[in-house]
C-alpha cells in the first residue's frame, strides 16, 4: 500500500508537476513510448519550481516546514550521530514525562549526555509524548541528568523541539514556571560544555528550559521564538488566523537569529527541508556538533561560567531613552 504523501499549502503546485511526471514515466513503461524529452522538460520545470519556492520561504511557511510530520525528530539524529544511546527515566519526583528524553551515548567515540524534546509520529505516539510539550517533571529529570553529566564530566548536547511546555492545569499545579526558572539557573551554572540544536519548533520557555547552553545551533527552517506565530496573532491581532503576519513580525529566520547573535550557527537543510533527505541533515549536524564541541572541550570550567554568562548578558540590542524634563 503507498503511503500517503503530506503535501504543504504552497507545495501544491510541485506536487502537481511531480504527478505529471509519475504519469510520463508510467505511460512509457505501459506503452513502451519514448517520452525522455517530454520528461526532461516536466524535470526542468520541476527543478524552477522548487528554485523559485524554496529559494524565497516566508517566515511562515518556514514555521510550517518546521512542523512537518515527516521531519527527523530529536531521537532520529540521535540514531543517526550517536551510538549505544541508553536512555534514562524519571525525574525521582513525581513520575516519567516521555516528551522529554535523555541519557547517556557516545557521539564520535566520546561519553555524552542527550537531552531531547521528542514528538510523535501518530496520534498513539502524539499522545504518549504530550505532542513534545514537556510538564514540569519533564524539566527536573532534564536537570537531573544535567547534574549527572557535571558530575561524570560529561559534555551536554540538547535538542530543542517543542511548542511550549505544556500549558494545563496540572502542569501549573505541580509548578512549571518553577521547574523552567530552575533549569535556566542551574544550565548558566553548568561547569561542563553544553550545546543546544533547534531541530524543529523552538517555543517560549517549553524550549529555553533545556537551552541556556554554550553554543546554539539552528536548522535552516527551524524557529526560536518567545511565542508561537499563533499565540502573538491571538493577542496582537486577536485572531489566530493572523499568525503568517505574526511570523513576520517575530522574524521566525534562522538566519535573522543568528545577525542577532541569538544562535551560533545555522545548520543548512536539504533543499524542501530535511525530511526530503534526513541522512545529509544529520551529517551536518555531525559535524558542526563536532567542530564545536572541539571549541569547547579545551576550556576549564571557570572559564565555560564566565563565557556563557558573558554570553547571555550582551545577548540582543537595546535603547535606553532619555528621560525628557520639561
Amino acid at each position: 500500500m503507498e503511503k500517503p504523501v503530506y503535501v504543504l499549502e504552497f507545495e501544491k503546485p510541485l506536487r502537481e508537476l511531480t504527478k505529471e511526471l509519475d504519469a510520463l514515466h508510467q505511460k512509457s513503461i505501459e506503452n513502451n513510448f519514448d517520452l525522455s524529452s517530454e520528461v526532461r522538460a516536466v524535470e526542468k520545470r520541476i527543478e524552477q519550481a522548487q528554485r523559485e519556492i524554496y529559494s524565497n520561504l516566508t517566515p511562515w511557511q518556514r514555521v510550517q516546514i518546521a512542523r512537518h510530520p515527516k521531519r527527523p525528530y530529536a531521537l532520529d539524529y540521535v540514531g543517526m550521530i550517536c551510538e549505544d544511546f541508553q536512555e534514562l527515566h524519571g525525574d525521582r519526583q513525581f513520575r516519567d514525562d516521555r516528551a522529554l528524553v535523555g541519557g547517556t551515548a557516545f557521539f564520535n567515540g566520546e561519553a555524552v549526555m542527550i537531552i531531547a524534546q521528542q514528538k510523535g509520529r501518530d496520534t498513539k505516539e502524539n499522545i504518549l509524548r504530550n505532542f513534545g510539550m514537556p510538564q514540569p517533571e519533564g524539566y527536573r529529570k532534564a536537570l537531573r541528568l544535567l547534574k549527572t553529566a557535571e558530575r561524570f564530566r560529561l559534555p551536554v548536547i540538547t535538542f530543542i523541539d517543542t511548542p511550549g511546555a505544556y500549558p494545563g492545569i496540572e502542569s501549573e499545579a505541580r509548578h512549571v514556571s518553577e521547574a523552567i526558572a530552575v533549569n535556566l539557573r542551574e544550565m548558566a551554572m553548568l561547569r561542563v560544555p553544553s550545546i543546544a540544536v533547534v531541530v524543529g519548533e523552538g517555543g517560549s520557555g517549553g524550549a529555553l528550559g533545556i537551552g541556556v547552553t554554550d553554543r546554539v545551533l539552528i536548522f535552516e527552517n527551524s524557529y526560536y521564538s518567545v511565542i508561537s506565530p499563533e499565540g502573538c496573532a491571538a493577542i496582537l491581532w486577536k485572531d489566530r488566523a493572523a499568525a503568517p503576519q505574526a511570523a513576520e513580525a517575530l522574524k521566525l529566520n534562522a538566519s535573522t537569529l543568528e545577525r542577532l547573535g541569538v544562535v551560533d550557527e545555522v545548520l543548512p537543510e536539504p533543499f524542501g527541508g530535511a525530511q526530503n533527505d534526513p541522512a545529509q541533515a544529520g551529517a551536518a549536524l555531525k559535524y558542526a556538533l563536532q567542530k564545536h564541541l572541539n571549541d569547547l572541550r579545551g576550556l576549564p570550567p571557570d572559564k565555560l561560567v564566565d563565557t556563557r554568562y558573558e554570553r547571555y548578558r550582551h545577548l540582543g540590542s537595546f535603547m535606553e531613552a532619555g528621560v525628557i524634563s520639561s
